[in-house]
């Protein structure tokens, strides 16, 4: 009898260690951002000063008011900055990585050169298909990134209305991993790449549109609590509204979620 009795106090004490050790794993969300970039891409043509796709640090997609990188920091009260790092990697300029104030949760945000676009579209595809996993470190805690991560998104001009990407995509597991897709008509474009991945996009779009953080930033407050895509989306809705001052109609029309 006492012996069955401290067998089922170590399992408890086992199953709670496990329990514990689980919740500190942290959870990485990795942002490939694709710099606007008015020569390179074919775009309209923004201010010279934000559409230079060499220069991070102004960029209309990064460094100015709603870019990725100055919003996280400046605008967001539940996201640190930790870390930038210039050219961690061919073809991106910089790194930014946060840490959200509430949770165990990391940003890890890479800024491509403009004129690399098509690998940055590339990259997130790869990643979307959970290939290219990889880890960084900081602060003696390896982060999850690329096709580790749990969830992915892409920020930027929509290249695939330009370009066609002839790389094979070979999934490597069954994992839904969730997604989002900010770009002009990101849903035509990139569906059939998801659907192979069997990814689940949380929000993308069946329109223009300006992909600017915000709508990125409150997207994923709703993933942060575990909401449903549909209030998820929701939540990008009202950004796009909110900055756009577009009418909830018409950011319901823009943004949408799943298949």
């Amino acid at each position: 009898m006492r012996k069955a009795i401290l067998t089922t106090i170590i399992l408890l004490f086992f199953f709670i260690a496990i329990k514990a050790n689980t919740s500190n794993t942290p959870r990485t969300i990795h942002v490939y951002v694709a710099l606007c970039d008015n020569i390179n891409q074919g775009i309209v043509p923004v201010p010279a000063a934000i559409g230079n796709g060499q220069d991070a640090s102004r960029n209309l997609y990064w460094g100015a008011g709603y870019g990725v990188k100055n919003y996280f920091h400046r605008k967001s009260d539940n996201w640190t900055l930790l870390k930038t790092l210039k050219n961690p990697e061919t073809n991106i300029l910089e790194r930014a990585i946060f840490k959200n104030t509430t949770s165990n949760t990391y940003l890890i945000a890479d800024a491509y050169d403009g004129a690399n676009i098509k690998e940055c579209i590339t990259d997130f595809l790869f990643a979307s298909a959970g290939q290219n996993k990889d880890t960084i470190s900081i602060n003696n805690i390896k982060l999850p990134i690329s096709g580790s991560s749990d969830l992915l998104a892409y920020i930027g001009h929509n290249g695939l209305m330009e370009f066609d990407i002839d790389t094979t995509f070979q999934p490597v597991d069954d994992k839904k991993r969730d997604v989002i897709i900010l770009a002009c008509y990101s849903k035509e474009y990139f569906i059939s790449f998801m659907e192979e991945f069997q990814a689940n996009p949380l929000v993308w779009s069946k329109g223009l549109m300006s992909p600017e953080a915000y709508t990125l930033k409150w997207a994923v407050d709703g993933w942060l609590q575990k909401e449903s895509n549909e209030q998820i989306v929701e939540r990008a809705r009202k950004a796009y509204n909110h900055y756009q001052k577009c009418g909830m109609r018409g950011a319901t029309n823009l943004l949408t979620t799943g298949f």
